[in-house]
């Protein structure tokens, strides 16, 4: 099957793609005090701009996931190099306020098309094992990739680089996969399996899908909320807010490639209901500590999320198998989604919380500690609520019979 198909470019091309996605989520969080500081937005307005990359996510991953059969791989990345482009080039020479909304929504539109054609042309292009392996080398570049952006960001902030240069860097992937994708043949789609679309919308009604949506919901905002906003949140905690952010990155990229014997030995629902009770404990210890306690904090928070995306999308893999890749797609955006939805509310937090601090009469650096750390104790609400919910599914799934996969399959 596919057995003229130039798999290592195609998979160095997915790769990159990938890196592409993660330095757009990185750079844009290192450069958003600056973003804010230029064109005089409030926290709020800086929450609008991020939630566009979210929002435009999963538009394109559902609309991605459902023609990839008709459509096909090849012309869904070039629909994503035109949108990274317009969205990167939108960004650099971004007169204001309104057209950064719809740079970064651009920029979202191309992270949503690779998802929704990388993976599935993986899966074409490899078999059982092997496939498995590929699929975790490439999903690797996601929080790799954010590191690398971290650092590159601060790095950049430091030497006094302006904010354009910073989203410069973000073509260099861009070209990259562009480049290796060219001119190449790419997989032949094909149906997987027998499954008819009806049968997956009725498997998607299901209590246990139902279940996992909400879930889902709240296990993304507690990995993305803090993250994003990390430049503005933990500036003046004593700590490098994009050092924490890298480092928070690393440990998740090494976790989830361990991440098959942990699932093997805790279950799933094990995996979840612990990094529930992690990520609470992190984001608090957040919101008091400060200087290095910081980065013990990121170490706390970084294994409580690690797990939730790829073991929430594979249970709905074994749990939901009807579902299909239809059902994986959408709670995938679902979580995107979420996090768009609640990106403007952390922003109005902040600003709220700078107003009720100055009004005590905090100012410079104590006052931005302060709002930062009143805005992280609310986000201690998300992963606290997901303990109850855990707990319950934990004890709910107990005792259910199932085919069991392999921990590998599982965890993507």
């Amino acid at each position: 099957m596919n057995e003229n198909i130039n798999r290592k470019a195609l998979f160095y091309g997915s790769c990159f793609a990938l890196i592409t996605t993660a330095f757009s989520f990185s750079i844009r969080a290192g450069i958003l005090p600056q973003l804010g500081e230029e064109f005089g937005l409030s926290a709020e307005q800086l929450g609008f701009i991020n939630s566009m990359w979210f929002l435009g996510f999963p538009i394109s991953m559902v609309i991605g996931g459902l023609v990839y059969h008709t459509f096909g791989p090849k012309n869904i990345m070039l629909v994503a190099f035109v949108a990274h482009t317009l969205g990167i080039l939108l960004t650099i020479f971004a007169g204001g306020y309104a057209s950064l909304l719809i740079s970064t929504l651009f920029i979202g539109f191309g992270n949503g098309c690779t998802e929704a054609a990388c993976n599935p042309m993986i899966a074409d292009m490899y078999s059982g094992v092997q496939m498995n392996k590929m699929l975790n080398r490439f999903h690797m570049w996601f929080p790799g990739g954010i590191v690398l952006g971290s650092l590159i960001s601060k790095f950049m902030t430091d030497l006094g680089l302006s904010w354009e240069a910073q989203m410069w860097i973000i073509m260099i992937p861009t070209l990259t996969y562009a480049v290796l994708f060219f001119g190449k043949a790419f997989p032949r789609p094909t149906v997987e399996g027998s499954t008819s679309l009806a049968k997956n919308f009725k498997a998607m009604i299901s209590p246990v899908y139902i279940f996992l949506i909400i879930c889902m919901a709240l296990t993304a905002i507690t990995e993305f909320g803090p993250n994003q906003w990390v430049s503005i949140i933990l500036s003046s905690s004593g700590a490098e807010p994009m050092i924490i952010l890298a480092l928070t990155s690393g440990l998740m990229a090494v976790g989830r490639f361990f991440a098959g014997p942990v699932v093997h030995f805790l279950g799933q629902t094990g995996v979840l209901l612990g990094g529930a009770i992690l990520s609470t404990i992190g984001i608090y210890m957040f919101s008091t500590v400060t200087g290095p306690m910081a980065y013990v904090a990121t170490i706390i928070f970084a294994l409580g999320i690690c797990y939730f995306w790829p073991v929430m999308v594979g249970a709905v893999a074994q749990r939901v198998p009807l579902s299909s890749a239809l059902g994986m797609s959408v709670i995938g955006a679902v979580g995107m989604f979420s996090s768009s939805i609640f990106q403007p509310i952390i922003g109005n937090w902040i600003d709220s919380a700078r107003a009720e601090n100055s009004a005590e009469g905090l100012t410079g650096n104590a006052l931005e500690l302060a709002a930062g750390q009143d805005t992280l104790e609310k986000m201690v609400l998300f992963p606290a609520i997901l303990i109850v919910l855990f707990t319950i599914f934990f004890f709910w799934q107990k005792n259910i019979k199932r085919t069991e996969k392999t921990p590998t399959e599982v965890v993507h």
